[in-house]
């Protein structure tokens, strides 16, 4: 079938519109500021991905939202590709960051996953420590309140909704 270059990808478009709000979300001053998350490459990468991991999470088990999915985490990690090009990483060592980044990412998709859908509170603080904080003293609990928070507000919203590009996070303590 030959592609029709004028066609619009509504799949791409929509993926781009729920993309937007999660890096405003992840990049709220509040955790850098109050939960100990460092303001660098890695500590911002680490927020993204929790909050692309929340949004998927929500998704799981929604058929229709498959395809969507897959294409939300391809927008993700085309834009972390970007990123590392940016910042002046050389063309033959993006591959194998990139293959790292999306191996780290199944890491925490998978822990704070199997945590929110156990309800444990325990557990997620857990694997937010051993996957945003390296194990260092750190806020892994209020990180782990503000996660549970937005699974909820998350659950809240159709999957139709966040499929058709609709998304919305629930406000930190400080913006309610």
């Amino acid at each position: 079938m030959m592609p029709f270059p004028f066609r619009k990808d509504r799949l791409g478009d929509a993926a781009v519109a729920v993309y937007t709000p999660i890096v405003a979300q992840s990049r709220h001053p509040r955790p850098f500021l109050e939960w100990g998350i460092a303001d660098t490459a890695t500590g911002r990468f680490d927020l993204l991905s929790l909050h692309v991991a929340l949004v998927l999470h929500r998704l799981r088990r929604e058929p229709q939202a498959r395809r969507f999915a897959q294409a939300l985490f391809d927008l993700f990690f085309r834009d972390m590709d970007r990123s590392l090009r940016e910042m002046g990483v050389g063309d033959l060592s993006v591959p194998r960051r990139v293959a790292r980044m999306t191996e780290m990412f199944y890491g925490l998709l998978a822990s704070v996953g199997e945590a929110l859908d156990l309800s444990d509170a325990a557990a997620l603080t857990a694997a937010l420590s051993r996957n945003v904080y390296d194990q260092e003293p750190n806020a892994a609990a209020e990180l782990a309140t503000y996660c549970r928070r937005q699974a909820a507000a998350l659950a809240a919203q159709s999957a139709d909704d966040i499929v058709a590009g609709h998304l919305e996070f629930a406000p930190h303590e400080t913006d309610a």
